[in-house]
């Protein structure tokens, strides 16, 4: 039902969050990008959560920011600017999640949408998936922190053809990008997504968290976020699960992890 926006579920150490306006092709309300933020960051800290996938209800992942509230909610530079910021909270959550997340792409990926899908850490789209970053037919310019989601996703390349000549792009121009994992037929694509999502979460908790924040350091060469990295890998060192992970390898059996 569209009267609960954003819908959320949990299990096994998976958590499902789903756009939920199909009738306005998931199209993101001012609300809904606050309402976003503080449910990452509510799962962030949750350590139940390994792994959150996001994705739109229906055929379409998001067309981004809801046009129809742009001249009452976004019509002066007070307004855009504090609208922007509902945005910024929203990457910012998703990017700095201690746990990897998942985009599942179907149809349109568009605008804020696509930032939202270029926060993440693997994207993964079905043949139909079209996307773009129209900010330059609407006379905006897209957020400078978000933008740098978009060039470490995509490349700096596809990251100018996107957001000068507002243009879209199909699956395999994506895939070619960098910007998806893989295309996955939609027969097979709920299947993908969810065994994907479970391999991540059947893993040690600690050692994932620590190769997202290593990842992101490598990226960013940034010092405080190397010292990050460095420190949650030394925490894995004396761990429950690096324990259980060395019996269950003498054992021959499955090992099961608890993120201690």
């Amino acid at each position: 039902m569209e009267s609960q926006p954003l819908r959320v579920t949990t299990s096994d150490g998976m958590a499902t969050i789903v756009i939920n306006r199909p009738a306005r092709k998931n199209a993101v309300t001012q609300a809904m990008w606050t309402e976003l933020a503080a449910t990452v960051n509510r799962l962030s800290a949750d350590p139940e959560a390994r792994v959150i996938v996001l994705r739109g209800a229906g055929q379409d992942f998001s067309a981004g920011a809801d046009i129809a509230e742009f001249d009452t909610l976004r019509g002066s530079p007070d307004s855009a600017r504090a609208y922007e910021a509902g945005n910024s909270a929203a990457f910012a959550a998703l990017r700095n999640c201690s746990v990897p997340v998942i985009a599942a792409i179907r149809g349109i990926c568009f605008g804020g949408g696509f930032g939202l899908a270029a926060a993440g850490d693997l994207r993964i789209a079905t043949p139909d998936a079209v996307f773009a970053v129209p900010a330059a037919r609407l006379g905006l310019a897209y957020p400078q922190d978000a933008m740098g989601d978009i060039v470490s996703a995509a490349g700096p390349q596809m990251a100018r053809y996107l957001t000068y000549t507002a243009g879209r792009i199909d699956a395999q121009a994506a895939l070619a990008a960098g910007f998806l994992l893989e295309i996955v037929e939609a027969a097979e694509f709920d299947a993908r997504i969810e065994e994907v999502a479970r391999g991540i979460a059947r893993n040690a908790p600690l050692s994932v968290r620590a190769s997202k924040a290593a990842i992101r350091a490598a990226l960013s060469h940034d010092p405080a976020e190397a010292a990050l990295a460095q420190s949650l890998g030394d925490a894995t060192f004396l761990s429950e699960d690096y324990a259980e992970g060395r019996a269950a390898f003498h054992a021959r059996r499955t090992p099961h992890f608890k993120g201690r």
